[in-house]
């Protein structure tokens, strides 16, 4: 299998429906209202993070957007390095992953100065950040990625 087509699709795929869902939740949720999905567990909310993971940096006003986004051109231009080299088609599958996540809220960080976050897990009182299809493919990416550093044989399987 070849490797850039792959990378393409996955990175496509991954800022395609980050941008779709952060539009339709504008468009369809107030901002700070939420919909219950799975009452007492899951809701749909519309929330911005000005900061980064866990609103880390929420209060270092303007100069954090360039920050931010300067971190995560330089992560993409990194992950394309990477990515280059790569070989293992779970490890491109894992760098595409990030790179289309990082992607997708950097064009929210560009757009808007922030990012849309809107699916909210929870019990009781007590939630976790919300996030977004982009940080969720980041998450998956990390995760796979470390798999294969950490605990995967390296395989016969490669791409081209």
């Amino acid at each position: 299998m070849k490797k850039r087509p792959l990378i393409l699709l996955i990175f496509l795929v991954i800022v395609i429906a980050d941008q779709a869902t952060k539009a339709a939740t504008d468009a369809y949720i107030i901002p700070f209202h939420s919909i219950d999905i799975i009452v007492g567990f899951f809701s749909l909310v519309n929330v911005r993070n000005p900061g980064a993971a866990f609103g880390i940096l929420n209060d270092a006003g303007s100069i954090r957007i360039y920050l931010l986004s300067g971190v995560s051109i330089l992560a993409l231009i990194i992950i394309g390095v990477v990515l280059s080299k790569a070989r293992e088609r779970s490890e491109v599958i894992a760098l595409s992953l990030i790179g289309g996540g990082a992607a997708g809220n950097l064009i929210d960080r560009l757009r808007f100065g922030e990012v849309v976050d809107f699916l909210d897990f929870y019990v009781g009182g007590s939630h976790w950040p919300a996030f977004n299809i982009a940080d969720s493919a980041i998450s998956v990416g990390v995760v796979i990625y470390l798999y294969c550093a950490y605990f995967k044989a390296p395989s016969t399987e490669k791409t081209g």
